[in-house]
């Protein structure tokens, strides 16, 4: 019987494991290469996986909602097409029986240690984390607080037998130097006639990361109104022919991306992160871009290099990633690496906001919906009335390391590259 295994992917450079979040396709069902198995899930993005061959699926080696190691054989699918070699899967009772027996065994363990089994945590811990603590008697709340070295902040082996050695000596420290992240418990009333809708996964991860982010950053937000009306006239002028040319829609958008790219460069210290008392600026500009997907959810795939592309590569980089952002077809590699975000508010017709930092970045730009105003122009023959389009610029930033000053001046050299486009430009 010639076989082909299915195993878990490397969805990008500090991916080391995923969750399946859903089978597509159970034991003894025909698949065809490039027809979607199964679903999985990182800390940052949800992928559809395509099946490389055709077949029949003759063992599926993990549950649902099972976290797996990058490597590791998840499925075994039978070339030939034969369903024979499909291996004899337990009984429903069978398997219930032997949950129940791990599960009894598992809180005698815990209850005779004194330690539990970190599943009240919203944190992920590995398992051999999780030993490590229950052998040797680390409580859930000393377990949040170790300093994590893995991604995003993720606790490892080494991490518990550092903290191990100087065990009661000192206590630990979270990875940002901050408090850790605590939800206040608040005891919310529920009336007739009330909704509960039970928060996904994506949802959690934004909920903790919009906390964890107002708990590490002092942030503070400067407004500046931009007058764009020649950018306004230039894309009016060429949206039809770029997209007649490009099979591209051409969007404000990429031209925002393109000044502030510019602007980072100007003003490399809003183009940063903070490490304690360390101050890291960065030498790629890697923009983000906030898209709001189909279920509600928000997600940041990230430009690379923005400052390296043209108006052209920029509006394809962009088109593509929210395309697939809206499918489910980011990977962890596109969300990643991200040095400043800009969050469009204008989208939904609203003047401007005030979003959060995205972590570890240093600010974030809101922009706002492009109006007609009145507006006092100066001419040689003296001050006159003119209708002309104004758009709200709002940066967000972390006051540790952004004063008011470097801000203000990034904000106002934003808005000149804005106001001074060339409406003669050619793409």
């Amino acid at each position: 019987m010639a076989t082909f295994d299915i195993v878990m992917p490397k969805l990008g450079e500090s991916v080391q494991e995923a969750t399946i979040t859903k089978w597509f396709k159970k034991v003894g069902d025909t698949i065809e290469e490039e027809e979607s198995l199964l679903e999985i899930a990182t800390d940052k993005v949800d992928s559809e996986i395509p099946s490389p061959v055709d077949g029949v699926i003759v063992k599926v080696l993990f549950e649902e909602n099972a976290l797996v190691p990058v490597g590791e054989v998840i499925a075994v699918i039978d070339l030939s097409g034969d369903a024979s070699a499909i291996q004899e899967e337990p009984s429903k009772e069978e398997t219930k029986a032997e949950t129940k027996k791990d599960v009894n065994a598992e809180e005698e363990k815990s209850a005779a240690s004194g330690t539990s089994d970190f599943s009240d945590s919203d944190k992920f811990y590995s398992p051999l984390v999780k030993s490590i603590a229950q052998k040797e008697g680390i409580s859930l709340s000393e377990l949040e607080n170790i300093k994590g070295s893995g991604h995003q902040g993720r606790v490892k082996k080494e991490d518990v037998l550092e903290y191990l050695k100087g065990r009661g000596k000192k206590p630990a420290a979270t990875s940002s130097g901050a408090a850790p992240v605590s939800r206040p418990q608040v005891s919310v009333p529920v009336y007739e006639g009330d909704e509960i809708v039970q928060m996904d996964r994506m949802r959690k991860l934004i909920a903790d990361n919009m906390l964890m982010s107002k708990q590490v950053s002092p942030h503070v937000t400067n407004f500046i109104e931009a007058d764009v009306t020649n950018l306004v006239f230039w894309r009016k002028k060429i949206r039809d022919s770029f997209e007649k040319r490009e099979k591209q829609k051409l969007t404000y958008m990429p031209v925002f991306i393109e000044a502030v790219a510019r602007a980072l460069k100007d003003y490399p210290g809003v183009n940063a992160s903070v490490d304690n008392d360390k101050i890291i600026l960065r030498k790629q500009v890697n923009v983000g871009i906030a898209v709001a997907l189909p279920n509600g959810n928000l997600i940041v795939p990230v430009i690379k290099n923005a400052d390296q592309k043209s108006i052209i590569g920029l509006t394809n980089d962009l088109n593509k990633l929210a395309e697939n952002a809206r499918s489910n077809k980011l990977s962890p590699d596109d969300i990643q690496g991200g040095t400043f975000t800009i969050s469009n508010f204008g989208s939904f017709g609203n003047l401007t906001g005030t979003p959060i930092i995205n972590q570890p970045q240093v600010a974030i730009l809101a922009t706002g919906t492009i109006e007609k105003k009145p507006a006092v122009i100066e001419t040689p023959t003296g001050d006159v009335i003119a209708i002309r389009h104004k758009m709200m610029l709002a940066l967000t930033y972390d006051h540790r390391i952004v004063d008011g000053a470097l801000a203000g001046n990034f904000l106002r050299s934003l808005a000149n590259s804005l106001e001074q486009f060339d409406v003669n430009r050619s793409v």
